[in-house]
């Protein structure tokens, strides 16, 4: 019982991480069919900046940064969509790749520079910190802040697509750009408001993991892997896919851990092959037409 639940608030707390960063990630390929490998960077980003503002404080100044870390990777997300990711939208996805694989080499040496190499700490908020037992286990406060920060981001996110004009005119850009540009929408708008979207949800993700891990360079190559295999996992441009993708690459992770712990790594990719052999366009995602 006790190991049942230690294993299931670890899957939840993983998932509801992987979930906030490729959210994100399913929103900006839905939207502009946009292959976007510097997303790990930017939940990089907004892991240091959450370092920076928040330091060791486990007060209000710990809340502050969580915003701050998100608006500040918000609008470096729209410094870049402005000045690059226009430019590449209409071109093919090998163009976008490589694209985008600069900007990844690009602010991971800026980070480097700026923050230096050595692993960085945050404290949990004073509210969160220490533990919790339920049923004989006991397992750190924290997690539950995660897992509900990925419920009130997927909640956020489901009223924005069914509940308002703006999550109306995303879901119609990924079903045909064309016939709403030709209705009036102002697509370059509505494709920048996207890109700080998910740009400001990696930056969101990096910043609340930010206390169960050591932040420093390299996590961004670590996320982006994970982010796609949920991504195409749970089907491009499902943030619902999305959401099931993360705790099944969470669960399958946590059982390869278990049961071959040097073998836990191919576990995630043997699952995402054999649903991609049954469903090549993921569990909740649509074929391309």
């Amino acid at each position: 019982m006790r190991t049942t639940i230690l294993d299931a608030v670890g899957i939840l707390s993983y998932a509801g991480a992987l979930f906030i960063v490729s959210s994100g990630l399913t929103l900006v390929f839905g939207a502009m069919r946009l292959i976007n490998i510097a997303h790990g960077s930017f939940y990089m980003l907004g892991a240091f900046v959450m370092t920076t503002v928040a330091g060791v404080s486990t007060g209000l100044r710990f809340w502050v940064a969580l915003v701050a870390a998100t608006a500040v990777v918000g609008v470096v997300g729209t410094a870049i969509e402005v000045t690059v990711m226009r430019r590449i939208y209409a071109k093919e996805h090998l163009t976008q790749l490589l694209a985008t694989f600069g900007l990844f080499l690009i602010i991971a040496d800026l980070a480097a520079r700026f923050w230096g190499n050595e692993s960085r700490t945050v404290s949990a908020p004073s509210i969160a910190s220490g533990h919790l037992s339920i049923g004989g286990a006991t397992f750190p406060t924290y997690d539950v802040v995660v897992v509900g920060a990925a419920a009130l981001t997927g909640l956020g996110l489901w009223l924005l697509l069914t509940r308002t004009p703006l999550g109306w005119r995303i879901r119609a850009a990924v079903e045909d750009p064309e016939l709403l540009a030709a209705g009036g929408t102002n697509l370059r708008v509505l494709r920048t408001g996207v890109f700080l979207l998910g740009a400001a949800l990696a930056g969101f993700g990096g910043a609340v993991v930010s206390p169960q891990i050591g932040v420093a360079p390299g996590m961004d190559a670590a996320i982006i892997v994970s982010a796609f295999i949920v991504t195409v996992v749970g089907g491009l441009g499902s943030v619902v896919g999305a959401g099931l993708g993360a705790l099944l690459i969470a669960a399958t992770q946590t059982v390869g851990t278990s049961l071959a712990p040097s073998w836990a790594s191919s576990f995630i990719y043997l699952a995402m092959i054999v649903i991609l052999a049954v469903r090549p366009w993921g569990l909740l995602g649509i074929a391309e037409r």
